[in-house]
């Protein structure tokens, strides 16, 4: 199940994906049918498993009339980054073979991480904003995970029933501040640099995670083309090692690391983003994250 959360003038609601341009509104479609649910996508992801089991019941019990009544169209709507106001944005570097490769770094022993503020979030078709005073700006193409069940220590082979679901993810960056502070948090922290969506695929759709293929353009061009296979740490492992650290919470997301492929890695020379140009990230079965470049 594909879930995505939009603004439709002004009323936001949350739906579930039913063809590439239509929508299905959950709550209107549980208020036609007399059937609950939680008002917004984050109440649905912060009720667990449950909640999106009760989605699918929902769906097929529902009858046509009610299903068409909630129908909509995603022309007449404006996708949101599917979690409003994560309680934590959770990064991790150098977690794909590739990537550490590219650098001629080695390989971390433990995962690499950073936090990113939620000032950060942007969702599909919204700017990314270049700083004032940094020019050196960079994508680079993740799998988010969505924690769906507050957790600690979590076991390796548990780590699944934590996870409510995926989503694209683009830990934008400035370069030029990143480097030069020798730790990452401002260059990667700036406003608009956490684009994520389309949507959240649940884990009963996602198919294995462990080996999904994950690209990222720049103006149409292909820059990053992997897959998740090359994690140093797989997603399973790395919520059993957050958890290690500090407690997990319902829609906090999880920015799994980036490929090979980054501008700033790139040879002969470095290419950055500038103004006017078009990030595309996909990621198999979740879908494309778009955002276009702006000047300060």
């Amino acid at each position: 199940m594909r879930l995505v959360r939009f603004l439709q003038r002004t009323h936001e609601s949350y739906a579930a994906q039913t063809t590439q341009a239509q929508l299905l509104d959950l709550p209107v479609l549980s208020k036609a049918s007399k059937q609950p649910l939680p008002p917004t996508l984050n109440e649905l992801v912060s009720s667990g498993k449950e909640a999106a089991k009760a989605v699918e019941r929902l769906m097929q019990n529902s009858t046509e009339n009610e299903r068409r009544k909630a129908t909509v169209k995603l022309s007449d709507i404006k996708i949101l980054a599917p979690v409003a106001s994560p309680p934590k944005i959770i990064c991790l570097g150098l977690n794909y073979r590739d990537h550490a490769a590219e650098q001629n770094a080695p390989l971390p022993n433990e995962p690499i991480i950073f936090l990113k503020p939620r000032t950060a979030v942007i969702g599909p078709d919204e700017p990314i904003v270049e700083p004032a005073f940094a020019k050196e700006l960079d994508y680079e193409a993740e799998l988010a995970i969505i924690i769906g069940r507050r957790g600690k220590n979590i076991e390796v082979q548990a780590a699944r029933d934590y996870i409510f679901g995926y989503t694209c993810f683009n830990d934008v960056s400035a370069r030029d501040v990143q480097f030069r502070d020798k730790q990452w948090t401002r260059g990667k922290s700036f406003d608009t640099f956490a684009p994520m969506g389309p949507c959240v695929t649940t884990t009963d759709q996602i198919g294995n995670p462990t080996s999904l293929r994950i690209r990222a353009w720049v103006n149409g061009e292909l820059r990053q083309d992997s897959s998740t296979s090359n994690m140093v740490f797989n997603v399973y492992q790395v919520v059993h090692e957050l958890s290690r650290i500090m407690t997990l919470e319902p829609c906090d997301v999880i920015a799994t690391g980036t490929p090979a492929g980054v501008g700033f890695a790139l040879k002969p020379k470095p290419r950055f983003l500038s103004p006017g140009d078009l990030v595309e990230i996909e990621i198999e079965n979740i879908g494309i994250l778009r955002n276009k470049v702006a000047d300060h």
